[in-house]
């Protein structure tokens, strides 16, 4: 896949930078990007939240080019974003149908995961199978099937950032942000993450 291009340390190779900028879990071929959410995971992290009973789902991501775009104004006035695939196994969705019966919550860890998860919930149940998701969350959107997300720190005027503020409103996630920017956090793949819920 592509490289982002603020990624450029002279000291490691290119494997090594293509190492550096994926997923532990990536097995298939299709992404313009890597979910970059999920870069602060590494094995050590998934022992530990399995330890602690926390069950793990896993679903194929094709992240798409769109996700670089800029937000324009058809987005707003269609309601719908670029266009992503993916696919959610049978098993990984009766897990999640299991958990979401229970109340358990169900935390997506990345913008597409979450845009991949609501899409597929239909009929009150999420589906299996493969899929695409156009899907455009802001502030006013009701979430059918997350309880919170796992996200880096997006940046202003974007659709990550809007997505992320659905969970907390506009006002609490500018608050959040300027936090954030006081306090010289990093944005973009490999900056910081935050957890909301």
């Amino acid at each position: 896949m592509p490289l982002p291009p603020y990624i450029h340390n002279p000291h490691l190779t290119e494997k090594q930078k293509r190492s550096y900028y994926q997923t532990i879990f990536a097995t298939q071929s299709g992404s313009v990007a890597a979910p970059t959410a999920s870069l602060h995971f590494t094995s050590r992290v998934l022992k530990k939240l399995s330890t602690r009973g926390i069950d793990m789902a896993y679903i194929t991501l094709h992240v798409g080019l769109g996700t670089f775009a800029p937000l324009e104004k058809h987005h707003l006035v269609h309601k719908k974003l670029h266009e992503e695939s993916y696919t959610i196994d049978a098993a990984t969705a009766r897990l999640l149908n299991t958990a979401h019966a229970a109340g358990r919550p169900i935390i997506p860890v990345g913008t597409t995961s979450l845009r991949a998860l609501e899409s597929a919930y239909q009929h009150r149940h999420v589906q299996s199978g493969s899929g695409t998701t156009h899907l455009f969350i802001t502030e006013s959107y009701r979430h059918r099937v997350a309880s919170g997300i796992i996200t880096n720190f997006h940046v202003p005027r974007s659709s990550l950032l809007m997505l992320a503020s659905s969970f907390t409103g506009r006002k609490k996630m500018l608050e959040l942000y300027q936090h954030a920017l006081e306090r010289e956090f990093k944005f973009f793949s490999f900056g910081d993450g935050m957890l909301i819920v």
